[in-house]
């Protein structure tokens, strides 16, 4: 299986079988609700993740490649980048081949815009047999982690660009 992970708090993942692109899986990325100071915080469930990419015989992982964006606040990019930590150990724990991609290489490869339905409606197209994975816009994530694995195989093959 390929690997395709968009990290963070509502991320996904997604594996995809080389041979037969018609076989997908996808995940939301697992995650605990807890109460901190009165409010009601997300926290990545790392030993809900490992089990998760445990479960899979992964050939490769492709990361999205995480980065400061304008106008986050600290505490959400600490957050983010917290979560993308726990996804690169867990692969390194598992000793998965592990490719970071810049959102920008893969969108342009792939066709999609920077708006959330772009990749919903990419994936539908490209992989019309699982659309029914990401009906909702908050199932993103999933059309992501489904495009970059798509990326992947295709990175692998020879097919897309390399930086």
């Amino acid at each position: 299986m390929i690997a395709g992970i968009d990290p963070g708090l509502t991320g996904a993942l997604a594996f995809l079988d080389p041979d037969n692109p018609t076989t997908v899986a996808t995940f939301d990325i697992p995650v605990h609700q807890l109460a901190r100071g009165g409010k009601t915080k997300r926290e990545i469930d790392a030993v809900g993740l490992a089990a998760l990419l445990a479960q899979q015989p992964i050939a490769h992982a492709f990361v999205e490649a995480a980065g400061a964006r304008p106008g986050q606040g600290t505490a959400s990019m600490f957050a983010f980048g917290r979560a993308y930590g726990i996804v690169i150990g867990i692969l390194a724990a598992h000793h998965t081949p592990l490719t970071l991609v810049a959102p920008g290489i893969w969108k342009r490869h792939i066709g999609v815009d920077k708006s959330k339905d772009s990749s919903r409606a990419r994936a539908s197209q490209l992989l019309p047999h699982c659309a029914d994975q990401w009906p909702l816009k908050k199932d993103h994530g999933k059309a992501e982690a489904c495009l970059l694995a798509l990326y992947g195989v295709r990175m692998l093959n020879g097919t897309a660009e390399r930086r």
